[in-house]
This record gives C-alpha cells, structure tokens and sequence, in this order.
C-alpha cells in the first residue's frame, strides 16, 4: 500500500500546499456563512438536518440503518439526528408494509415543503456565488467537487 509520502512524490508540492490552502479557506467560508442560503430561508435549516431530508426526498422512505449506511453515518448519530425532524412535523415514522416490526422513515408533506424552501434559497446563493461562471465551468466545478468528495470519503471517511 503506497504511503503519503508516496503519492506526493510525483505532484509538485506547492500545487498540494496551494490546494489544502484553498481547502482550508472554504471551509472557514462555508462555516461561517453555513453557506445557508439567501432571503427568508437562510440559514433555516442545519447541515444535517438538509443532507438526511434530502436523501429521503431522492431514495424514498427507509429505515434508519439504510439510511444511516447511504450517509456513511452510525444509525444512533442517524437517530439522533432525526428525532428533531420528527419532533417538529418534517420526517414521519411508519411501520414497513411488508415487515409491521420495521420502522420506515419518510418525508411528510411538511418536510416536503421546508425542503423545498431550503434548496430554493441555497440554489440562488450559487447562483449569486458563481454569477458569471459559464454552465460549462458550473458543470466542471461540481465534477470535480463531487470527485474531490467521494475521495475524501473513500480515504478519511468524511460523512456525506
């Protein structure tokens, strides 16, 4: 198995210097802003809170360890974190149709709704965020960005 050491022999240093540079520096951004939105919904709703209503929203209802599986997450941080969403009318539990002992989680009407207010407010924020950009270096900033992810998950285990 190669070693840090070795995956940078071949990359100029001051590229990765500059690249975990500019990594640092949107992380600082992203937190302070939570990059949340713009209008009456900013900042409405936390990261995952946003992140679990969303994958129910694009997988259907589940169970908490599918769920918690898909997020890379344990299922008593999945627990957790959905009993506020519960609590407050934006997920529901209900019993699985072909296993009554199961419990499913899915977005109610509610939830829906708020979900919906929430990515209308943060699409505008990238919207005013890469103003100017061209579709084409929106399409490539997201390729690369889903890429630089998915291998931040596959080496450190980053949720997401």
């Amino acid at each position: 198995m190669p070693t840090s050491s070795d995956m940078t022999t071949h990359t100029d240093p001051a590229l990765l210097d500059a690249l975990q540079h500019q990594v640092a520096v949107f992380a600082r951004r992203a937190e302070q802003s939570r990059l949340g939105g713009v209008g009456q919904a900013r900042n409405s709703m936390d990261r995952a809170a946003y992140l679990l209503l969303n994958r129910l929203d694009q997988e259907g209802p589940m169970g908490v360890k599918a769920l918690a599986a898909g997020m890379g997450i344990d299922s008593s941080t999945v627990t957790r974190q959905v009993a506020p969403l519960v609590d407050s009318g934006l997920v529901s539990r209900t019993t699985h149709p072909e296993d009554g002992r199961a419990v499913v989680l899915q977005l109610s009407e509610r939830g829906h709704t708020r979900l919906d207010e929430v990515r209308a407010s943060r699409r505008a924020l990238m919207a005013m965020v890469t103003e100017g950009w061209s579709e084409e270096d929106r399409e490539a900033f997201t390729t690369l960005l889903t890429r630089f992810n998915s291998s931040l998950h596959r080496v450190v285990g980053a949720e997401g």
